[in-house]
């Protein structure tokens, strides 16, 4: 035959396959769960624990959402898979096996668990297939584009509207920039929903790190110029705990009228649990108590003379008896700890929790990945901007339903000049000091009206009046200030106030320099720990300006030089 003869007849040979299955007459690979009569009917598998273990793999899933949890469950659970096998001399007998995550994904994924007749879900790219290798270059396709979908023509375990939520959380839980992926352990409660409200609504990302008391923390950052045209630097950052909290609040306010009906939905959906684990069980325990009794009339039937056979199925009886009893101890155990029904304290425990929904979101027994699942059940998408350089934050949470809220945060800001407050605070810290009263006096006052300094400290104290003062020009009464305590300073001696009000930056980065090395200092004659005494020309001073000026992270970035260039940096470390 010529090659021309040959490509027609595997034409007309797949046409003829092709319409054979449109028909839904082409036999298929049946999963888990599924026979086929000697007829060609398809039908459930006859084994009641085989239907039980199967129907137990969906409702799991539509209970804890994720892949990974199901396999988890049924691990724990020492729950196996019926499997009927395809080859061999025990052709067609039932097999348990333990559970992989890749048959419980086949299995969530097969459409034939919904009723339908699908061929053509897996189709030949010929781009991907690899020369000698005929069954590579497979690509799975959507529902829109099998070759055949015919509904409602196999017995179905579940209905097409769970098998589509189905596929619609296992492609949510996928880790690309059209779902938010799966939910981790990580402190960041809002990763995969936040969207920058600054650049159209890309996703920001998550970014941790290490404070000064080696703490770990964490923010959100929208760099989508930068990631994806390496021009420009971060569009926002905010800082991720003040984020969190207005959210969990949201949240909580949200489910708050809802906590009688969690109660009870709660309390159902762990009887129904408890139920279904129960029934598997009381099955398995069947199962092995059959197979101690077909052991025992296997023996029985055996001729007593024909010791080489009689020996053996001894062995066998007896492996079964010890395997029903083991199972029955167990089933035993199950059933002392987890009772079918839940107790009265038991209820009363889901009420109470129920009711007080903000203690039991913060109970140490809540992980992150559950506020994680629960924030992610009732809302969509978050979208943030920051109002300016200030510290506020524009919040529009998309719920669940579609519904949009409006609302703002607060996130920490370095400087006081960044609050959008300040002008206020400078207008009040002019007039009370104009009135005569002093630093101390003032802060009070500052922390009355509700006026909160920038981060690191919750109210305003006297030193931080005593800067603004002195950054204004002001003259301020401070009994306990710094310049008082340190008294008689010669030329070119300077206090942490006095060289924060110069360079223009915080009083707590100043002590920060100092215990880096970055500047000059000795404590205080009289041994007070609290002052310092800083000793800067107009030099130094100068350089300390110029290390202001330089950007975040300069002194530790590994730079190109050109040879013989010196790159010692004027730090005292010696930095590079």
């Amino acid at each position: 035959m010529s090659e021309a003869e040959l490509y027609l007849i595997k034409q007309r040979m797949q046409s003829g396959k092709l319409a054979k299955a449109a028909r839904g007459e082409l036999v298929v690979q049946l999963p888990i769960g599924y026979v086929r009569r000697p007829s060609g009917e398809v039908m459930f598998d006859p084994d009641e624990q085989a239907q039980q273990v199967v129907r137990l793999v969906f409702a799991t899933f539509e209970r804890l959402g994720t892949l990974n949890s199901v396999l988890r469950y049924f691990a724990g659970h020492q729950i196996q898979l019926p499997v009927r096998a395809r080859s061999g001399p025990e052709k067609g007998e039932l097999q348990w096996r333990r559970p992989t995550r890749e048959t419980l994904q086949i299995m969530l994924h097969n459409p034939i668990y919904a009723g339908y007749y699908a061929y053509g879900r897996r189709q030949v790219e010929g781009r991907r297939k690899i020369p000698g290798r005929p069954a590579t270059g497979r690509v799975v396709h959507g529902r829109d584009e099998w070759l055949v979908a015919l509904p409602d023509r196999m017995p179905a375990y579940i209905s097409v509207e769970q098998y589509e939520a189905n596929e619609a959380r296992m492609a949510a839980r996928r880790q690309i920039a059209e779902h938010p992926g799966a939910a981790r352990g990580g402190a960041a409660l809002l990763a995969g929903l936040l969207r920058c409200g600054l650049c159209g609504g890309h996703r920001m990302t998550v970014r941790y790190h290490t404070t000064g008391s080696r703490t770990p923390a964490h923010g959100y950052a929208c760099a989508f110029l930068q990631v994806n045209y390496g021009t420009g630097g971060l569009c926002q950052h905010i800082a991720g705990p003040c984020l969190d909290r207005y959210i969990t609040g949201q949240v909580l306010a949200a489910i708050a009228p809802a906590a009688l009906q969690v109660s009870l939905t709660a309390a159902e959906a762990a009887e129904a649990e408890r139920a279904a684990l129960d029934k598997v069980w009381r099955q398995r325990v069947e199962r092995a108590r059959y197979a101690a009794d077909r052991a025992r009339r296997q023996y029985q039937l055996a001729e007593p003379e024909n010791r080489l056979v009689v020996r053996q199925l001894e062995k066998d009886w007896e492996a079964a008896l010890a395997e029903a009893d083991r199972l029955d101890a167990d089933y035993r155990r199950f059933a002392a700890e987890r009772p079918v029904v839940l107790s009265a304290a038991e209820r009363d425990a889901i009420r109470a929790l129920a009711a007080d929904i903000p203690a039991l979101w913060n109970a140490p027994t809540t992980t992150d990945m559950d506020r994680k699942q629960i924030i992610r059940t009732v809302i969509d998408k978050i979208t943030v901007a920051v109002v300016g350089n200030s510290e506020l934050v524009d919040v529009t949470i998309t719920w669940a339903g579609g519904h949009d809220t409006a609302g703002q945060a607060f996130r920490p800001v370095a400087r006081l000049d960044q609050l959008s407050y300040y002008p206020r605070i400078l207008a009040l810290v002019t007039e009370l000091t104009a009135a005569g009263q002093s630093s101390a006096q003032i802060a009070r006052a500052l922390n009355d009206q509700g006026l909160r300094p920038p981060k690191r400290t919750d109210q305003f104290g006297s030193g931080q009046i005593l800067t603004l003062a002195r950054r204004l020009g002001l003259r301020v009464r401070h009994p306990r200030g710094t310049r008082t305590a340190l008294t008689g300073l010669g030329p070119d001696h300077w206090s942490i106030a006095e060289i924060a009000v110069m360079l223009e930056m915080p009083t707590a980065t100043v002590r920060n320099w100092i215990y880096r090395g970055w500047i000059t200092a000795r404590h205080a004659p009289d041994g007070t720990r609290n002052y310092w005494i800083i000793e800067a020309d107009a030099a130094e001073l100068q350089r300390l300006r110029e290390r202001r000026a330089r950007p975040p992270g300069y002194y530790t970035r590994a730079r190109w030089t050109e040879p013989g260039e010196d790159t010692a940096r004027d730090d005292p470390g010696g930095q590079a």
